[in-house]
C-alpha cells in the first residue's frame, strides 16, 4: 500500500521519490563531509535511480568522476541518503518500513 502511494505521487510530504532523488544527489556532494578522512571529489556524473515495486522501493546510484580515487563512496552515500529520505517522508503511513541492503554493485576505473 505504501509503495503504491509513493508511486502515485500521493504522500501527504510530497512527491517522495522526486525528493529523495535531490537529497541523494546533494548527499553524494557532500560526502568529504559527512564522513571522515573521506576525499572531497569533483563529480561529474552523479545520478540516483529510484524504481517502485510491490514491496518497496528500489534505489540504484551511480557517480563518476576524473579524479585519481575511487567514487564508490558518493555512489553509497548518495542511495543511504535517497533511502532515508523516503523513509522520512513516508513513516508516518507505514510504521513497518526498513532500509535494507546497501551495497556496492559495480566499480569501475577507466584510465584515459
Amino acid at each position: 500500500e505504501t509503495a503504491s502511494l509513493v508511486a502515485r505521487g500521493a504522500v501527504s510530504k510530497g512527491d517522495v521519490l522526486a525528493v529523495a532523488r535531490v537529497a541523494g544527489i546533494q548527499a553524494a556532494k557532500r560526502t568529504s563531509e559527512l564522513i571522515p578522512l573521506c576525499h572531497p571529489l569533483a563529480l561529474t556524473v552523479i545520478e540516483v535511480d529510484l524504481t517502485v515495486g510491490g514491496e518497496g522501493v528500489a534505489i540504484e546510484a551511480a557517480a563518476e568522476t576524473t579524479a585519481q580515487t575511487g567514487v564508490e563512496m558518493e555512489a553509497l552515500v548518495a542511495a543511504s541518503i535517497a533511502a532515508l529520505t523516503v523513509y522520512d517522508m513516508a513513516k508516518a503511513i507505514d510504521k513497518e518500513m526498513v532500509v535494507t541492503d546497501v551495497s556496492l554493485v559495480e566499480k569501475t576505473k577507466e584510465l584515459a
